[in-house]
């Protein structure tokens, strides 16, 4: 129903807000949802999160009222599976870079005949709550299916990469983006803002949704939204635990030692 939620959002023009799970404490997980988040990207192919942590995270997401979406450590049908078997909203395929990829990542999410997922949800079928058949149907087939455009092979591709159908978003990765073509960390580079405004007008003239993953650069975000993103990632949980703690810190080394006795 979430889901459901966030689809109509994005029909009526509006923008849907996202943030990263990068540490995977489900009570900060869960904190981000009840603070209003719409998706929550829970990442295992940077981070120290495993296959339990995973479950962990989507509970507590949902839990606080967020969607979740998984990003996986690469495109392989072996780590697909049991991921999907959780129950998340979407899963997030990275470093595609051609039509066949798509494919591959898609094929890897479809039950025979129409790929090759094996049939076993637990947390997906609500332990047994749902029958099997109204999981496929309700569940299932609405799950997202999303891609990362995070090199330039998937840009010089993108056109046949977006005939392949069952893709339901595409997010832009900057900082791998910016190192395929050899200018890493300078994803502002005029080079990288021709590469995004020529891909964003191929998804806008395709009717795609489309968005990205990056820090919170409110400048830099507003640029996307220009561009015509509909869902944006910025943030998570270790920088805003980082940025807070700094925050408090440098405040109370600030103080005077009269100023901390007064409290």
């Amino acid at each position: 129903m979430i889901l459901k939620e966030i689809e109509e959002k994005i029909e009526n023009g509006n923008i849907i807000l996202g943030s990263h799970i990068f540490c995977g404490a489900p009570m900060l997980t869960e904190a981000m949802a009840i603070a209003g988040f719409d998706f929550l990207w829970i990442d295992m192919e940077h981070t120290a999160i495993g296959v339990n942590e995973v479950l962990l995270n989507l509970i507590a997401a949902k839990s606080g009222g967020a969607c979740s979406v998984v990003r996986i450590q690469w495109n392989d049908s072996v780590i697909v599976k049991p991921i999907l078997d959780m129950g998340p909203d979407g899963i997030i395929f990275p470093y595609i870079r051609t039509a066949d990829d798509v494919r591959k990542a898609i094929e890897s999410c479809e039950y025979p005949p129409d790929g090759i997922r094996g049939y076993g949800p637990l947390r997906a079928l609500d332990y047994g709550r749902t029958t099997k058949l109204d999981y496929v149907e309700m569940y299932h087939n609405k799950m997202w299916k999303v891609i990362q455009l995070e090199h330039i092979d998937a840009i010089e591709n993108l056109e046949e990469i977006l005939s392949v159908k069952g893709i339901d978003a595409y997010i832009f990765g900057p900082n791998d983006l910016a190192a395929s073509v050899g200018l890493i960390g300078q994803t502002e580079h005029p080079k990288l803002l021709d590469i995004y405004d020529r891909a964003t007008q191929i998804l806008q003239n395709a009717g795609k949704k489309f968005g990205v993953s990056m820090a919170y650069e409110p400048e830099i975000v507003n640029q996307w939204i220009k561009r015509g993103a509909k869902i944006l990632f910025c943030g998570s949980d270790v920088g805003y635990v980082y940025e807070s703690a700094t925050n408090v810190f440098e405040g109370l080394n600030n103080m005077k030692p009269s100023q901390i006795l007064d409290l």
